[in-house]
């Protein structure tokens, strides 16, 4: 049914787009970059992985990121305090960059057009709502928008309607999903970098001179091959949250918490 959910999402997205999103397209990459999968609302294991990330970067001389994959809501029980977190405490040394996940995108369908059948809610949309604490919704339309404005700070909605949907300097591209072969980094659309799925075969060689660094789709492990890296390790069913870190001259080096 999942699986139906998505499709359906997905080829909305596609055929309805909305306005794209922002593509960060630098010429220049900073000495260290660390990349953190999938959140999905474990907002204290992201805490405690922020915490690793920034004892790792005082040990490294130069300019640090930390780029955000997306997927910060639904499932998990703080998806509340996930977008508290990253609107309002930024890292000592490091510069923070998120991206945009599909559940940020469906969520915001979602406040735009809320109902109780509304597909988001059964992709975790109920947990996110609890972690604002609300229950149950109302049945009328204008109660639920009321309602929901009410208790979802408008800083967190202008944070998801905001994030860019693709970050690349030179040597890797970031996205929550992955990319559309054969089509140019300006010309992907975000049905595609929020939705996708690769494929076995995208691991076996590197293409357009870069690696993909993505989440989105759930490994029993962080997947490192010459073309891909993806850090998406399923938080919401393993427990573990990853990231990597990549770092001129050096292999990736994988960071993770509990």
């Amino acid at each position: 049914m999942i699986r139906g959910i998505l499709d359906f999402l997905r080829s909305r997205a596609a055929a309805s787009p909305p306005e794209q999103r922002r593509k960060l397209l630098f010429d220049r990459a900073p000495d260290h970059i660390y990349a953190v999968g999938d959140v999905h609302g474990y907002d204290d294991t992201l805490g405690r992985l922020e915490e690793l990330i920034v004892a790792d970067g005082a040990r490294r001389n130069g300019v640090k990121w930390l780029v955000m994959l997306g997927d910060y809501v639904d499932r998990g029980p703080k998806s509340s305090a996930v977008l508290t977190r990253l609107t309002t405490r930024p890292l000592a040394g490091i510069r923070r960059i998120c991206l945009s996940g599909n559940h940020e995108a469906v969520m915001l369908d979602f406040l735009g057009n809320p109902s109780a059948d509304h597909h988001w809610l059964r992709l975790g949309g109920m947990e996110t709502l609890r972690s604002y604490g609300l229950n149950r919704l109302p049945t009328g339309r204008a109660e639920q928008k009321t309602l929901l404005e009410t208790l979802i700070p408008a800083s967190h909605v202008a944070f998801l309607t905001s994030l860019p949907s693709l970050l690349q300097v030179p040597g890797y591209c970031f996205v929550h999903a992955g990319l559309k072969k054969g089509v140019a980094l300006t010309e992907q659309k975000d049905a595609d970098l929020l939705w996708i799925r690769p494929g076995a075969a995208d691991h076996q060689q590197a293409a357009n001179g870069f690696v993909t660094v993505h989440g989105h789709t759930p490994a029993a492990r962080v997947e490192i091959g010459p073309s891909r890296i993806n850090i998406d390790t399923g938080i919401y069913r393993s427990g573990i949250l990853s990231a990597v870190r990549l770092s001129h001259g050096e292999p990736p080096s994988i960071i993770q918490s509990r």
